[in-house]
């Protein structure tokens, strides 16, 4: 008679009152164990749609931490029909992924694009402590790659795609399959204090790839994977990089654009107040030949190098195989500055700028660059460094260290 007056009372009131409100919705309460072995997948739909159902204006998705680990399938959370106009995920448990890849749900090679994918949200904030496994290592293994159709297309840990106004805050990412966080098709989008680690053997396993986005931040955030602490490709613009910490890794990279002759665009992007440590790239813009397009309108400044192989490059002849043709046609390159740049360089070369004899890069700018020889490798037994310069048309002060003879000395900067 108790439970009969109970649910006759909770009717009334929703038929009174509407909707109930939500505004916090626990994933524990939904069936979520947190053992790091029982699937938890379920339970985690069950919390995003109660979430999704609310009316009220805001609802935080709570994943408690403490000594809780929830082990997710792939899973894709869309906020398209979301009746709350923000939605919070507070993220302070450990998310791991299964070990084994073939043990991936969902995920059958070329339908695997994510192991995370939060889409059409508008007003997406996700936060905490947390930290997200994407148990990568069996994925890296080559013993995985043969006749395994699930190993033919690794997933992103991590994907943000069609939303605005989202809000990354204060996580831990870790070895992921590829790539840890990808922002696709997005707008107003705003990272910080986040920790990416991943071996610094692991393969494309890149800490933040832009991609076809906007109006992108990332602040005070410390990235050591296997490949690109944040690569930028296609479609990329009004981006601002700041106060990162990189290394192991290959630097911040723009591109590869224009493959198999595409036409790929990035421009206005400002990377500032950046170290990196023991990478293979500095600052990097690379280009194929062949393509059309364009990257311009970019500041790099207030940049140290500890011992970085190139810490500046800008290479439009770039090759990931080994017959790659020549072509005349080429990414524009232009208006590019080099601001206050020190450090050293683990290769004698340590600023290589190789541009199309057909589309040099144009207006390459350069002011109080000093990169001495790393006290090991390469630069260091010749005891100084040295630049690499094919049509390239600019200028430079005479602070910069190692000279640019193709730059023109410009007193005035």
């Amino acid at each position: 008679m108790a439970k009969f007056m109970f649910f006759l009372s909770f009717f009334l009131f929703v038929l009174v009152l509407g909707d109930p409100a939500y505004d916090f919705v626990n994933v524990l309460d939904h069936g979520a164990i947190g053992d790091g072995l029982t699937d938890d997948s379920l339970a985690f739909d069950a919390a995003f749609t109660m979430a999704c159902d609310s009316s009220s204006p805001s609802v935080t998705i709570l994943v408690p931490g403490g000594s809780k680990s929830f082990l997710l399938q792939p899973m894709h959370f869309n906020g398209k029909h979301c009746r709350p106009s923000m939605i919070f995920f507070q993220i302070d448990g450990y998310i791991v992924a299964p070990s084994d890849p073939n043990a991936w749900h969902r995920c059958d090679g070329e339908k695997c694009h994510a192991w995370l994918e939060f889409q059409h949200f508008d007003g997406l904030y996700i936060q905490g402590s947390g930290t997200f496994n994407g148990q990568g290592r069996n994925w890296w293994n080559p013993s995985c790659h043969q006749d395994n159709i699930v190993c033919a297309k690794k997933p992103t840990g991590f994907v943000i795609s069609h939303s605005n106004n989202v809000h990354l805050t204060g996580l831990n990412f870790e070895d992921s399959p590829q790539m840890h966080i990808a922002f696709e098709h997005s707008t107003r989008v705003y990272v910080s204090q986040l920790t990416i680690r991943a071996p610094a053997e692991s393969p494309n396993t890149d800490g933040i790839h832009i991609q076809q986005s906007s109006y992108v931040s990332i602040d005070h955030t410390f990235i050591g994977t296997g490949d690109d602490c944040v690569s930028i490709g296609d479609g990329s613009s009004h981006l601002e990089i700041t106060n990162i910490v990189c290394g192991p890794g290959h630097g911040i990279s723009i591109g590869s654009l224009g493959k198999h002759g595409d036409k790929e665009t990035v421009e206005y992007v400002n990377v500032r107040n950046v170290t990196f440590t023991g990478t293979q790239n500095g600052v990097r813009i690379k280009t194929w030949q062949g393509g059309k397009g364009y990257a311009k309108n970019m500041m790099f400044e207030n940049i140290v190098s500890n011992g970085a192989k190139y810490p500046i490059i800008i290479d439009q002849y770039y090759c990931d195989h080994t017959h790659c043709k020549n072509q005349t046609s080429a990414v524009h390159i232009s208006n590019i500055t080099y601001k206050n740049i020190e450090g050293t360089s683990e290769k004698q070369i340590a600023v290589k700028l190789a541009c199309s004899i057909s589309t040099p890069c144009k207006n390459i700018i350069m002011e109080n660059i000093d990169l001495k020889p790393a006290s090991h490798g390469e630069a260091n037994k010749f005891n100084e460094t040295s630049s690499y310069c094919l049509n390239v048309r600019g200028r430079s002060n005479r602070h910069v260290y190692p000279k640019v003879p193709c730059l023109y000395i410009d007193n005035n900067l």
